[in-house]
């Protein structure tokens, strides 16, 4: 398996070519291991209320959350080192491994301190076989298929986005939340022996030969800083707010070995890359956050009502990833623009619904449109990422993506925070959200114009 197009059928279409013999497992395994990712991700949120109620663990709501993130983050640098060292082999073993486990530990937890730690060891499977997939996906497909790769992925959330939620909801009701866990294990097993047959095939791996000091000291900084950021958007206090800045000052010396060497500066090429990434990602999930709040608080949706702009944006991600997917001759560049501007488009919008006078039926149409936008450019920064880098250094450029995209959402989801603590309240919070959305659509146009710096825009054949 190569990167290169030799012995290309005529004729063949690149989404043909994603399931030809060679590359059948590959597209089953990664696209399966999204999907369950997927669905933990859409189901646990749905039943966390009943979950620590049942294990009484109510003022510890919030932990499940943090040391899923705190771990994924620790789990995708040391991976991304891994995979740069010994190719995706082992991340692609060992993360669905930890994964596996920690789905059984939750499933069977008896209190609060199992749980977390099956939520720490679900944190640090997802985070090691997400950026193995990456890796992947750059030593199996040609740069030029690629875009359709990450296409694929986008809708692997479809399905999970629309039922998740509803079937966690029935099984937490209907038998108990520890199917919400237990219920995906089997397929989590299914997928690794899908993957499994693939990795025994891959090309002989060339190793990193530079040494990259003080990753692990990093990747623990980071963990901990984003965790703490986390929590103090979550909990805006005066205390919290002393932890969110300690966690802020852990933080950024670790940005500093885990990033590209320019990335804060957006430097042309890679680093800016990088950096648009989390500025799409910060961008569209920090305003996102707060549409169920306005929805309901300020119009009186139920909370049903207020999640579906959530389900149609989910769509609209999908739709705008399939897009990119079959323009591989649009630079990338290019589409990553118009989907900052989409997003753009997306945020200001739904400021008039904040407002009690705002049109709040139009809050699923805005927001289809910022997730077309961020399927768009999300599938062409990969795309980039990947264009920009080496068999020595993909796994830790595919791990900064992914630092990137963390970091950005909990900086600006934690800002947004902070302004509805400040001038409004969760129960009007009309005062703060208005200029937080304003602020994230200002975010989103400064992503536009950084896509004028971004790396090699074209694919090749």
């Amino acid at each position: 398996m190569a990167t290169t197009d030799a012995g290309r059928e005529p004729g063949t279409t690149t989404k043909a070519r994603l399931w030809t013999p060679e590359r059948r497992g590959p597209t089953v395994g990664i696209v399966l291991l999204v999907t369950l990712l997927a669905f933990e991700n859409m189901g646990v949120s749905t039943a966390m209320p009943r979950m620590v109620a049942e294990l009484d663990g109510n003022d510890l709501y919030a932990w499940p959350f943090l040391a899923f993130l705190a771990a994924s983050v620790i789990a995708t640098v040391l991976s991304g080192r891994l995979s740069d060292r010994r190719g995706p082999r082992p991340s692609l073993l060992i993360g669905p491994a930890l994964f596996l486990v920690g789905l059984v530990v939750a499933g069977l937890a008896q209190d609060m301190p199992q749980l977390l730690l099956g939520r720490v060891l679900q944190g640090l499977g997802g985070g090691a076989q997400v950026v193995a997939v990456y890796v992947l996906i750059g030593l199996v497909y040609p740069e030029r298929d690629r875009p359709a790769v990450f296409g694929l992925l986008s809708s692997a959330w479809v399905v999970p986005s629309l039922v998740g939620p509803a079937v966690s909801g029935w099984l937490t009701e209907a038998l108990s939340w520890r199917w919400v866990f237990l219920g995906l294990a089997p397929f989590v097993l299914l997928a690794v022996l899908l993957v499994v047959p693939v990795l025994g095939r891959l090309p002989a791996h060339r190793p990193d030969p530079t040494r990259r000091r003080g990753l692990p000291l990093a990747a623990l900084g980071a963990g901990t800083g984003v965790a703490a950021l986390s929590w103090a958007a979550q909990h805006p206090t005066g205390v919290n707010l002393v932890i969110g800045l300690v966690g802020l000052g852990v933080l950024v010396p670790a940005l500093a070995v885990l990033l590209p060497k320019g990335t804060l500066r957006a430097r042309p090429g890679l680093p800016a890359t990088i950096l648009a990434r989390g500025l799409l990602a910060g961008s569209f999930f920090a305003a996102e956050a707060f549409i169920p709040l306005t929805l309901t608080s300020v119009h009186g949706y139920s909370a049903i009502a207020a999640g579906i702009p959530l389900t149609v944006s989910a769509l609209g991600w999908t739709a705008g990833s399939w897009w990119q997917s079959r323009k591989p001759d649009i630079p990338r560049a290019t589409l990553v623009r118009w989907g900052f501007l989409l997003n753009a488009a997306g945020v200001a919008g739904v400021t008039l619904v904040a407002p009690s006078w705002g049109p709040a039926f139009l809050t699923p149409v805005l927001w289809a449109v910022a997730g077309a936008g961020m399927g768009m450019a999300m599938s062409s920064l990969s795309v980039l990422t990947l264009a920009a880098s080496t068999d020595v250094d993909r796994g830790f450029n595919s791990a900064a993506l992914q630092i990137s995209d963390m970091l950005g959402s909990a900086l600006l989801i934690g800002l947004g925070g902070v302004l509805v603590g400040a001038f409004a309240s969760a129960r009007a919070p009309t005062a703060g959200v208005v200029p937080f959305d304003l602020l994230m659509a200002a975010v989103a146009v400064l992503g536009a114009v950084l896509a004028r710096r971004l790396g090699r825009a074209t694919l090749v054949d």
